[in-house]
């Protein structure tokens, strides 16, 4: 049976102050919770309604309605798990880094780390004023991607002017990304949904590319920023083979 003071320690996490306070975060689900544990991250605590193949001979079991009080879903999982957040490691000048300025939406950030995952991108960097990745709308989200990106929140003006790599920038009116000779390694910026890349940011950036619309009308204003950066990722592994 889950504890009162579990509960609580559960819904607060819904939040971001109480997340940064006690070094936590929710994942549901247990192919979400496999892969954090199969990752190495640290579990602090774990209930399912039922034994689950793989899941720590600790599990605690409770009931659907328990867990559907601590869910963070609008139906429950068939588990629940608090793992603590990792510690931040040193950004490495190497290879292809992302950059978020500005995303809002925890879908999503979610499927951009899902698609770091996918593509191989190490190393993501965000903006103070992107969603926080361990958001439980985030973290449903990566599919457990979480676990193999890591993910650093800096001021983005202060990183960039400091890097010595080359910064390619996703704005509407650049040139053409299918047309341009890409590096293997350097940062891709890509902006807010509604906004795009802030004014200051976008003063810092070598390369403004974008992706050329090709429909007879064009009508559409933009893409999906998760659409957008799936485009871009995959034209500079394209171009670079690695």
């Amino acid at each position: 049976m889950i504890s009162k003071s579990q509960i609580k320690l559960i819904t607060g996490l819904q939040q971001k102050k109480y997340r940064d306070k006690s070094g936590l975060f929710v994942a549901e689900g247990p192919k979400v919770i496999r892969e954090l544990i199969n990752e190495g991250l640290n579990l602090h605590l774990l209930f399912a309604t039922d034994t689950i193949d793989s899941f720590p001979e600790n599990t605690e079991l409770i009931s659907k309605n328990e867990l559907q009080k601590i869910s963070f879903l609008k139906t429950a999982n068939t588990a629940l798990a608090v793992f603590e957040i990792p510690q931040e490691k040193e950004i490495k000048e190497t290879g292809l880094v992302l950059v978020l300025d500005a995303v809002r939406d925890p879908g999503n950030l979610g499927t951009i780390i899902r698609l770091c995952d996918w593509f191989g991108i190490k190393q993501l960097v965000c903006s103070i004023d992107t969603v926080d990745c361990y958001n439980p709308k985030v973290v449903q989200s990566t599919m457990g991607s979480i676990a193999r990106v890591q993910v650093n929140y800096l001021k983005l003006e202060e990183f960039i002017d400091n890097s010595a790599m080359p910064v390619y920038g996703a704005v509407m009116d650049g040139d053409s990304v299918y047309s341009r000779q890409l590096p293997s390694e350097g940062i891709l910026v890509m902006g807010n949904e509604a906004n795009g890349i802030s004014s200051a940011v976008e003063q810092l950036l070598d390369y403004r590319i974008t992706i050329p619309r090709f429909g007879d009308i064009q009508a559409t204003e933009s893409l999906n920023v998760a659409t957008a950066t799936a485009i871009m990722l995959s034209e500079f592994r394209r171009v670079t083979g690695r």
